[in-house]
């Protein structure tokens, strides 16, 4: 039976050649080789440059190409060299470097007005079998979260091999956890600093797993990467609105760049308003920090109607990332949630005591509400409310409970 198959444009063989290769030879070392940002020459020059200049780049390639190596393109911009030899780290890497360093020092040239210069990322595995294509990938991916036009080989122990294993396995239990609704709502009390009293809750997701609680910190990512962030905030807003059905008692659900961008927000609140008899004013919408996107106009769209409807607007983490003093413009928010970073340590540190005091003063002058979590001992509570700040919130009150609290 024929095991392959030859690219039209480039003429080399594709991938049903190079997997039968991986299926039936022993450990190899493979470098797969990715254009650089090739989509940009595509879009500047269009399709049929792009062609020429993939075929110039098979024909550089094939220099590299020895007795115990061959070619392919296995799709697009990428190709992969198989070399039988056997190599050590140094070796591998000089074969890399030969390759980037001959591409830097040429220029394609497909006519008088069209000459560029192209870059790889490399991605190095070595091994027996198919496994190498996600290794290289793998690689890949490292490595661009750095840098390009550089090489990487695969390390299986490396923080970044780690975290993907991990993420792995974090999509499996979501999704398992919305499959079996075993998403519930744990609620956290936030206190007035002049009164004393519990007057809100911010809701906050967990999942229940036998006899074990997940916190968020382990499963948002795996819930993002999969797609799933919008599950948790409607199971959050129909477990919450059950929750506070039939009190006058304020409570803030977290709303991620996501649950906007999706624009089913304000359709699926007004719905479980009406059917919980909730209030829309005792309702905070939480902006978390991964909110993004508030140059596109639907999101300021959505925010300014959620407000007409009577819900209230949060921001959480202030200070932090992208939740910044701009943001008080775009938003006009009801209150803001001051970074945990400014508050845990404003007993000791100097400099967490005059930003929050430059916050505070800001929010005065504009009528925002602040509240300060990661309120942890008395003595963080007391200078909090030394500072004039309205609310409280953290574990020197009360964890997260499947009940709420009353002090």
């Amino acid at each position: 039976m024929q095991n392959t198959e030859q690219d039209p444009l480039t003429s080399l063989e594709t991938n049903k050649s190079l997997i039968h290769k991986l299926n039936t030879s022993k450990s190899l070392n493979y470098f797969l080789i990715n254009v650089d940002n090739f989509s940009s020459v595509n879009d500047a020059f269009g399709y049929d440059v792009g062609d020429k200049v993939l075929i110039q780049i098979a024909t550089h390639l094939k220099r590299f190409t020895l007795g115990t190596s061959s070619l392919y393109r296995s799709c697009s911009d990428k190709f992969i060299i198989i070399d039988e030899r056997k190599l050590d780290d140094s070796e591998l890497e000089g074969v890399a470097k030969s390759i980037l360093s001959f591409f830097s020092d040429t220029n394609i040239v497909i006519d008088e007005d069209i000459e560029l210069k192209i870059s790889f990322s490399v991605g190095i595995s070595r091994g027996r079998g198919v496994i190498n294509i996600t290794q290289a990938e793998l690689a890949i991916k490292e490595l661009r979260e750095c840098k390009r036009n550089y090489f990487k080989i695969f390390n299986p122990e490396s923080k970044f091999i780690y975290d993907k294993q991990q993420n792995l396995h974090w999509m499996h239990k979501i999704l398992n956890a919305i499959e079996e609704e075993n998403i519930v709502a744990y609620f956290q009390p936030i206190v007035n600093n002049h009164t004393g009293e519990v007057e809100k809750y911010e809701c906050l997701a967990r999942i229940k797993n036998d006899d074990e609680v997940i916190s968020p910190h382990h499963f948002m990512k795996a819930a993002k990467d999969t797609g799933n962030l919008a599950y948790i905030t409607k199971a959050m807003i129909t477990q919450s609105f059950k929750k506070f059905n039939g009190t006058a008692m304020e409570f803030s659900i977290n709303i991620t760049d996501s649950d906007l961008s999706q624009d089913y927000l304000e359709e699926f609140l007004l719905r479980n308003i009406a059917k919980c008899n909730i209030n829309p004013g005792q309702v905070v919408l939480e902006l978390l920090e991964d909110i993004q996107s508030l140059d596109k106009g639907s999101t300021l769209k959505q925010l300014t109607s959620l407000r007409e409807n009577g819900f209230k607007i949060a921001i959480d983490d202030f200070g932090a990332e992208h939740s910044n003093f701009s943001r008080l413009l775009d938003i006009k928010p009801d209150y803001i949630k001051i970074d945990g970073s400014f508050v845990k340590n404003i007993v000791t540190d100097g400099n967490s005591q005059i930003i929050v005091d430059a916050i505070i003063l800001i929010c005065r002058k504009l009528d925002i509400k602040i509240i300060a979590e990661y309120i942890h001992s008395q003595e963080v509570q007391q200078i909090a409310k030394q500072l004039g700040i309205d609310y409280s919130q953290g574990y020197y009150f009360g964890e997260p409970s499947l009940d709420l609290k009353v002090l």
